[in-house]
Formats: C-alpha cells, structure tokens, sequence
C-alpha cells in the first residue's frame, strides 16, 4: 500500500466513536496478517490471553486496554511477556487517549497520543516484514507529501476539468509553501490549517473563497492591507517572493477535497522535508508520465556533488582551509562566495541550484565559525544569496516548484545559521527572489539574457540536461540542433545533450568561467565525438570528467542510466597548467589533458577512414543477399537440392554475427551466372530464384530492382570473389562481429574456412594473416573499440571505418608476431577443448544483474596474450585502459599529421 493508505485506514479506525473491536481492525491495516487469524482473533479462538481487554496473538502482538494508569498496565504487561517462552513482536497498551507501544526485536518504543497513531503507521511494519529502519531510508517525509498531494491534486482535477493547468499547479504550489511554513515556524504553528478549519464549512464550498482571499494578502505588507482585513487574516505575515503576485484562479472545492487539505497539514511533518527531493516529486505529481514513479525522478545527493565538486567546490573549500586563522584571508572569500553566480539551464525542479545553494551557505557559516574563533565581534551581513542563483527549464510548473525549493532551502539554512552562530539571525520573510528562473526552451534561448555575466564575474554552469538520442528526437528537437549547430554537419547523428555542451562552451569562452554536465556516454564514443568535439574543442578544453559509470537516485528499485560528466574550462585558461582530475572505476588520476573519449590524452578524435591508415589488410561488410530468404537455405531445402543433382560446391556455409557467436551456422546458396545455368535443370532451385526475382522486382528501391534481373546471386558480395581469387597459403578469413554484447569482456572474433560466405551482420578481413586475430582479440584493441567505435543501445558496434581502419599497430619482429600466432591458437584449442559456444565461453562477467563469468581457461589464455601485445606497444605494459587508449590516440594523431604531411 501506498503511505497515505496506511495513514487514511487507521485514521478512520481511530476516529470510530465506539474502539471496541479497535485491536482487530489495526491488524487488518497490516495485509500480510492473514484474514482469517483476524477473524480468529476477534472470536477469542487463537487469544491466548484470557484477561478482559487484552489480546495476545502468538509472535504478533500482546494488546491491552485500560481504563486506570496507563504506564503501570504497560509495566504489568511487559512483566507477563519477560515470561513467556515465545515473545509477540509488539506490545501495544492504550487508554485510547495515550498509546504506549515497544518494539520488542529492535526495542524501539513508542509513546504518543491515541489520536497520532496514523503518522506512526510504520513502527509496526514488520507485521508486513518490513523493517521500521528501511522504510525510514526509502520512504522519507517527501514521499509522504507528494502521496498526499497526488490525492488532493486527483480530486481538485476530477472536480475542476475545465481549470487551467497554470491555475492548478498555482494552488498547489501555494498551499504546499503555507504547510511548510505552519510547521517551520514561518507562520505561526499550524496556523494555516487551523484557519481552514476554522473559516471553512465542511462541503468545501466556501473553500475557494477562502483560499482567494488569504493569497489576496500574503503579498502585501501588513501596512498596505486594507483596514478592514479581518483578524484571522492579518495574522498571517507578509511574504512577497512573487509566489502570491498572481491572483488565485477560482477553483471548486468539495468535503473530500477541504478534508485532504487538512489531513496534509495535521498528518504530515512539513519542517523534515528535503528541497532538493521534494521538488521533483511534486513536480511528477503535476506530470501524468511520471505519476508512476514516484520518488523516483530526483538526483541524489551524491550524484550531485560528483558534478559541482570538482567544478567548483572543492577548490573553494581548498581555499576556505587555505584561509582559516586569516581575518584578511577569510573576509576576501566571504565576499567572493557572495558574488559567484551558477545558471543549471535545464534545472528541472532545481535539484543542482539547491543542492550548490546549502553548500554556500554552509560554507558562509564556516567562515563565520572560524572568524567567530579569532574573536572577531562582526555583526552579520548576509553574503550568499538566493539572487547568485539562475535557471532555465521548459515547464513553466517545474520553474514554480525550483522557486518554492529554493525558498524552503533558504529558511532551512537559516535555522541553521542561527543554530550555529547565535546571534546570527535571517529573516525568511519577506521571500527573497532568486537572480532569475526563466521558463523557455534553453537551446533557443540566450543564455546571457538570464545571467548577464561580466568579464569579471566567476560564474559555473551545471546540471544535467535531457539525453535523447538521435533517433528519439522529434521534429522540434533536430530543429534545435540545427540552430545550436549553426552550420556544422552532422548534428543529425547528435544526442540532444550536445545542444547544451555547444551553448556551454559558447557561453564561457575567453572568461575563467567554467561548465559542467551529466551527459550520455555515448557522445563521447564513436562517430559523434567528430561531430561534437570538434567545434566544442574550439573554444574549450576538458577540465575534469567522470568516466561511464551508472547514474542512480536513493529510490528503491531505480533505473539507472549509463553516464559520464565533463567539465569544461575556457581555452587559453590562466589555470592551463594545473593537473585535471579523471574519475574512473579505478579511482582519480590527475593528467595534464583529458582527451574528447574521457581519457589521458591530446584533443584529438578520430574520423573516419575509407581504407586502412595502418598498413592492415582490408576489412569489409559481409555478404547481403537481399532474397526475402529465397538464398538461405534450411537441411531440408539443402537435400532436396542436391538430390536434384545440383552442384555440392554451390551450398556454402553461411554465418553471420548471431550465428557465430550462438554456433548456429546456416546454409546459403552462392552461386554466379555460369553455375546457375549449369545447374538450373533442378526445378527447385529455379524456384527459388524466381522467388528471389519477384521479391526483388517489387522493391521500391531501384538498386534492388536492378539486381533482380541477377536474382541467382546475392546482391553484394562482400569482396568475396575478389579474395577467393588471390587466397594465398598461410593466411585466413577473419570474422568480427559488428554487434556484440558490452558485458564481455573480449569481442569474440575467429576464423572462419575460405569457403564459408560471411553474411553483412559481420566484417571479414579475408586473406589475413593470423597474428591479426590476436591483435584484434588483445585487450588493446578492446580499449580503441570501447571508446571510439561507439554503443548499438547497451552493445559493442564495431565500424571498419571507425575502429578497424584507423586501429595503429606498432611495428612488430617476426618473433613477436610468431609468440602471438602461438597464442591465437591455444585460444582456439581451448575453445574447441572446452566445447559450447562462444556465447557461453565468452559469458557476460561485466552485467550489472546475473554477470556470468568468462570460461577460466579461456579467461587466462587471453590474458597472456594481452601481456604480449600490451609490450609490443609498451615494454613495461600498461596500468589500465586509459593509459592504453591514451598511447593508441597520440600514435593516431600522429600517423594523420604525417600523411597529412
């Protein structure tokens, strides 16, 4: 069940006028105490107390009721149950006026008014076997509020359809801030729920009149209130913010809705909220698409902090330790944490700006702290302000919800500001208004517009803006890029993120600024680091990043994406020299320049190339039939043909990715114009090129309607007659897989006979000779293949042009290259050895979920061989893949510039 449905049920159990049967209808609310134990119970069968007013149920519960002194009938109660052999979980004593309760696993207690057992729900949840201490850790105040607002917002929607959506996430927005404010000392306590109360009828219909006019004052001083204002409104206080500078849009309210109001405000503790959650679970409440994921779509704190640390804050806190002692020193970094500005230009419900905001303000106190210490007697003078934080997001709602999370941020850092250092005190009230919170599409919008930054200013931008991959972009979307873009090819291909890394760079260029983004992995792989870097690179340099590695929230059961964060720094910068971190799953190394693939390296990436720039023998697609499935044929089809006399030379094995991964070769029929007359005295095979000449004349691509008047032959084939021609002894035909699953560790590559026709899901590099399987299978190549060859969904995507023709090769002795040849074929033994396919052998060791390890014999024979490749490039190898692909780009870098030579 869902929080609030724990909450209504026992609400309407204790609000009963007669708690007869009370014990009975509590353990109904907990659905995984069987119905018929209740009954039981209820019939005294299965009690096995025979007291008047107590229940004992064996394992679940000890009850009593009492109508003289509460705690010594718990005291008599817990005496009877240090007794038994066989302890019930919980003991429950009440008077219905006071309830006293112990948890006797954890011995946690209890000890609240009859009448808040609704808000204690959980204490008990281990009836349902749920621990009280996980639920606190997944389920905190926030869920409870947007569950609560998920109900009232149904009902105000039901019973308002023709309301504007502004109107209603107005309302929500605005009641959301007055329950804050009742519990946080902002109003007086409870005051606004006690005044729905109190000046509203019960049906609600008086409601909207209410709520009018109360929202009507909240943005006037008390000074400008009319001198009529009645008295229960002047007693709430001036708030400004802009949250009341709208007039509140007429709404229709019934009992059900006026009662949800209420509840909210008397069942829920608003002062345990956390800004940076809330905002983006109200926000789902108001989003139909996101109603189911509740409590599933905000960042988590950590996750933050892994973009805005080694953006900005960890050199300031550098600077504050630097500092400390120095009243000079200190008062400098006061005013400077005063004047830094931040922009999230997709902010979402504001989680960064919040998050980054409580920072500085913590920060701010520090300094206090530490001047505080020197005996320096200052009166306070606010330095950060909520008027250094900036926002672009294109719901207009969700720039509502990051205002309100800023405003909660800010009173709960002034409590706490007055916590530590007392006589230092910040009024929230009126509501400070944040630098600007602007509703518009970021990548049509100029950013210098929002924050007008000076040459001076030190300004970061961050945040983590939407991924949508080319394919998943509509009209409106490639229209950005195209203007993004400006001129430069191939956005088409682009992720929609890279909108936001053009504009970034566009925007800090020739200042000490800096910008930093959750990102997509794959802008940084593949084809579209041409495409992106490029023009990136122009102005920028890479000054940190955080290497692929798995985006989650604190939810329970949540998605997680694949991710990486760059940062990004003006080029030239006054701070070019210093050492720039790089966070990969082996920890932070500092390298003086992050490459555009995330590692230690030049700004170089690698473009496509039509042929080998390596000296390497060619690689090509495989064979296409295009024959609707006419050429491919089955052990059936294969008998029938060769009982009808047809040639045994014109049936080839025929293999593809899938099946020489899976082990499931198929049969093709492969023929040229000779053999198919030769051999056409077989009615069924002319049958099935006449089907391959019906399917192909229907086409409407012209190229396949040509190549049905060849319909005996497939319509490329992939150099393969070419090869076969000039084969010579000593050499082999080497099949790559374009497509292979990212948890293996190793591409399964192999040979494959001279005679079998490698289908167009895979490469063939034909007449190779064997060494260049080990180099293609070493780790090495697996490095180059990772970063620049790019993802098919979550899949290796192997391209001749991107990974094979531009893969350097050092120059290798006839001795180095003969020790690999001698480990290919152990590799090859072992794989026939070991039997299975390459599939199972090669297993899925790198999976998140269920990883199945790589066969350990083949696993180590790998591993030698990676040893003597990784010394062909590096006599004293290598630490990890970075350094590796980190060689392999400056050996590329340098082979284009000397054929550009």
């Amino acid at each position: 069940m869902a929080i609030t449905e724990y909450e209504d049920q026992i609400q309407s159990i204790i609000n009963e006028p007669n708690h007869e049967g009370v014990v009975y209808d509590f353990l109904s609310v907990y659905e995984k105490i069987p119905k018929a134990t209740i009954t039981k119970l209820r019939k005294g069968l299965n009690n096995l107390s025979k007291e008047p007013g107590e229940v004992y149920l064996k394992n679940k519960l000890y009850f009593k009721q009492t109508d003289s002194d509460l705690m010594q009938a718990y005291v008599d109660v817990q005496a009877r149950v240090n007794e038994l052999g066989t302890k019930p979980r919980f003991i429950i004593v009440t008077d219905y006026k006071q309830l006293l309760a112990k948890d006797t696993k954890t011995h946690d207690s209890l000890d609240i008014e009859f009448s808040k057992l609704p808000q204690k729900f959980e204490f008990f949840l281990a009836w349902n076997g749920i621990e009280k201490a996980d639920f606190d850790k997944e389920n905190p105040a926030d869920v409870r509020a947007a569950e609560r607002f998920a109900k009232l917002y149904d009902v105000v929607l039901k019973d308002n359809p023709h309301a504007s959506r502004k109107g209603l996430n107005l309302f929500l927005i605005r009641v959301l801030f007055c329950f804050f404010a009742e519990d946080t000392n902002i109003f007086e306590n409870n005051l606004f729920t006690n005044r729905v109360k109190q000046m509203t009828k019960e049906d609600g219909t008086d409601f909207d009149a209410f709520l009018s006019q109360l929202f009507g004052v909240l943005d006037f001083e008390k000074s400008q209130r009319p001198v009529d204002t009645p008295s229960w409104l002047n007693d709430f206080p001036y708030v400004d913010g802009d949250l009341f500078k709208d007039p509140h849009e007429s709404l229709k309210f019934s009992s059900k809705s006026r009662k949800l109001v209420i509840d909210a405000g008397e069942l829920l503790n608003w002062n345990q909220v956390n800004p940076d959650i809330l905002g983006s679970m109200i926000q789902a409440v108001a989003s139909e698409d996101s109603r189911s994921h509740l409590g599933m779509h905000y960042t988590s704190v950590p996750n933050i902090m892994k973009v805005i640390r080694p953006l900005f804050l960890d050199r300031i806190r550098n600077d504050f330790e630097t500092a400390r002692g120095n009243e000079d020193k200190l008062q400098l970094l006061y005013n400077r944490i005063g004047n830094i500005k931040f922009m999230d230009p997709a902010c979402g419900s504001g989680n960064f700006l919040i998050i980054t905001y409580k920072e500085l303000r913590q920060l701010e106190i520090d300094i206090l702290k530490d001047l505080n210490n020197l005996g320096i007697a200052t009166m306070y003078v606010p330095s950060v302000t909520l008027n250094q934080f900036y926002g672009i997001e294109i719901e207009d709602f969700a720039c509502d919800v990051t205002r309100l999370s800023l405003w909660i941020a800010e009173h709960q850092m002034n409590v706490k500001l007055h916590e530590e250092i007392s006589d230092a005190v910040r009024p929230t009230l009126p509501l400070q208004h944040a630098g600007a919170i602007i509703t518009g599409n970021a990548l049509q919008y100029d950013w210098r517009s929002v924050l007008n930054q000076q040459a001076s200013d030190e300004v970061y931008v961050f945040g983590n803006p939407p991924y949508l991959g080319a394919k998943k972009q509509n009209q409106s979307q490639k229209h950005d890029l195209e203007l993004v873009f400006d001129g430069c090819p191939g956005y088409k291909k682009a992720d929609y993120i890279s909108g936001w890394f053009l504009l970034a760079s566009r925007f800090i260029r020739n200042t000490d600024s800096r910008a930093a983004f959750v990102t997509t992995n794959s802008i940084n792989q593949g084809e579209q680091v041409s495409i992106i870097w490029g023009p990136i690179l122009q102005d920028v340099k890479i000054c940190f990043a955080y290497d692929s590695f798995l985006w989650k929230n604190n939810a329970k059961n949540n998605a997680g994406v694949t991710v990486a964060i760059v940062g990004l720094m003006a080029k030239p910068s006054s701070q070019d020299d210093l050492q720039k971190p790089l966070y990969t799953a082996h920890g932070v190394q500092y390298v003086q320049n992050i490459s555009p693939y995330l590692s230690q390296g030049s700004d170089t990436y690698v473009s496509s190339e039509n042929k080998p720039i390596n000296g390497l023998p060619e690689m090509v697609f495989g064979s296409m039939p295009r024959d609707n499935g006419s050429l491919i044929i089955d052990v059936e089809q294969e008998q029938k043909l060769l009982s009808e006399g047809v040639d045994q030379e014109l049936v080839r094995e025929y293999v593809g990715s899938k099946e020489f991964i899976n082990g499931n070769y198929r049969k093709c029929l492969w023929m040229n114009e000779s053999d198919y007359v030769r051999n056409k005295h077989s009615e069924y095979l002319v049958h099935l090129v006449n089907q391959v000449k019906i399917f192909r004349l229907q086409s409407d691509a012209i190229s396949t309607r040509r190549a049905g008047e060849t319909p005996w032959s497939f319509v490329q084939r992939g150099e393969y007659d070419k090869a076969e021609s000039t084969q010579s002894s000593g050499t082999v035909t080497i099949i790559v897989p374009r497509v292979s699953s990212q948890n293996r560790i190793y591409v399964p590559m192999g040979i494959v006979s001279g005679k079998t026709i490698v289908s167009d899901s895979a490469m063939a590099i034909y007449n190779a000779p064997l060494y260049l399987l080990g180099i293609l299978e070493s780790r090495m190549h697996m490095a180059w293949l990772r970063a620049v060859g790019g993802k098919l969904k979550t899949d290796y995507r192997y391209s001749a042009g991107l990974v094979y023709n531009t893969f350097q090769i050092p120059s290798l002795s006839t001795r180095r290259r003969n020790e690999i040849e001698t480990l290919v074929y152990e590799i090859l033994d072992i794989r026939e050895e070991e039997g299975g396919t390459l599939a199972e052998l090669y297993g899925s060791p790198l999976a998140e979920k269920n990883p199945k390890p790589m066969n350990p014999r083949l696993l180590a024979a790998h591993q030698k061989l990676d040893e003597v490749v990784d010394r062909a490039y590096k006599v004293d190898g290598f630490k990890d893949d970075s350094q590796r692909l980190a060689l392999l780009l400056k050996m590329y870098e340098e082979k284009v510039q000397s054929v550009g030579e």
